[in-house]
């Protein structure tokens, strides 16, 4: 098993104190005036937007910049939307995850930026597989990237995982989730003191449920008939590595990209090698490459969703509903006994 490959950051501490100091000009008497007495929040897409109503509740207005069923990485913002965005109280972001939001957080003037990959460790992963590696080929997502690697994750189209190369899909760890959580959480308490009691009452519940979330996957995956999942779309390398399991794309990081003729060749050993009985796709994207896969080598299809957005086609109608269903459908895929 090699050895995953870290982004070195400042401890917990000191980015949780980071996001709250990034609030420089907010004053706590009136930052929380502009939306009908509520502190407006704007956040970049819909894990970061849960975090700020769920910690928030009755004293924020949220605003989600990418609205359901778009898919994050595509999203393209309008002037007016970076207009807009300027007169938020709190933007929360998540950098190199969507560059237009990037772009228009810059442009917009926004003084009180908390992004959240300042608030958790990010890590690297591998892009290219690895061939003939124990039989099977490890993409930029797994959690047992090569150490020795030196060539960063490949990039989704209009998705830059940044130069160095580090996965941004934290919020599938719940683990990390509730890092970002409470590095938030110091956030709206700067932001809007006079309420900073609830905002860290509900950080507390909310890291709560996280972290009762994560012993679930830990008891639920503990004991299975295999440890692999493949998948179309190489955003669960935080998951996995969490609860030591293999994640195998099927073509990196751009879930509707066609594999390659070898890759494709290489993953029917690993299907075969590691008792693999599934392909997974996810709600926002086109499950051709699954399909094509799961016929080419007799395995079944089902959903395992990275949480981007909420949707009717959505296994739950919120983060903990979803992450539940992904949950079920990992034993299910992997022989929970």
């Amino acid at each position: 098993m090699n050895v995953r490959r870290l982004i070195p950051s400042a401890a917990l501490a000191g980015a949780v104190a980071l996001g709250a100091t990034a609030l420089t000009a907010c004053s706590g008497a009136g930052a929380a005036d502009s939306k009908d007495g509520k502190l407006g929040v704007t956040a970049s897409f819909y894990p970061l937007q849960f975090v700020a109503e769920q910690i928030g509740k009755e004293h924020v207005k949220v605003d989600g910049l990418t609205k359901p069923g778009v898919e994050p990485h595509d999203l393209e913002i309008t002037p007016q939307q970076t207009a807009r965005l300027g007169e938020a109280d709190v933007v929360l972001y998540l950098k190199n995850l969507q560059p237009a939001v990037d772009k228009a957080v810059a442009q917009s003037g926004v003084k009180n930026i908390v992004d959240a990959a300042t608030l958790t460790e990010l890590e690297a992963h591998a892009a290219e597989p690895a061939h003939g590696e124990e039989g099977h080929a490890h993409q930029e997502g797994d959690e047992h990237s090569d150490e020795h690697s030196e060539k960063p994750a490949g990039g989704h189209e209009g998705h830059d995982e940044g130069a160095s190369g580090t996965d941004p899909h934290v919020w599938l760890d719940p683990v990390k989730y509730a890092e970002i959580a409470k590095g938030v959480g110091a956030a709206l308490e700067k932001a809007d003191p006079g309420h900073a009691a609830d905002y860290k009452k509900n950080t507390d519940e909310l890291v709560g449920k996280l972290g009762a979330l994560d012993t679930e996957f830990k008891d639920g995956l503990k004991n299975t008939a295999s440890r692999t999942f493949i998948t179309t779309h190489s955003a669960f390398g935080y998951l996995a590595e969490r609860y030591g399991l293999d994640q195998e794309g099927i073509a990196g990081v751009d879930p509707e990209s066609e594999p390659s003729p070898a890759r494709m060749k290489e993953l029917q050993a690993v299907a075969k090698k590691d008792n693999v009985t599934t392909v997974f796709f996810e709600t926002l994207a086109s499950d051709k490459t699954a399909k094509t896969l799961a016929t080419d080598t007799g395995l079944k299809t089902d959903v395992l969703d990275p949480i981007e957005g909420i949707t009717d086609k959505s296994q739950g109608a919120d983060y903990f509903e979803v992450m539940r269903s992904n949950l079920k459908n990992l034993q299910k895929a992997l022989g929970a006994k």
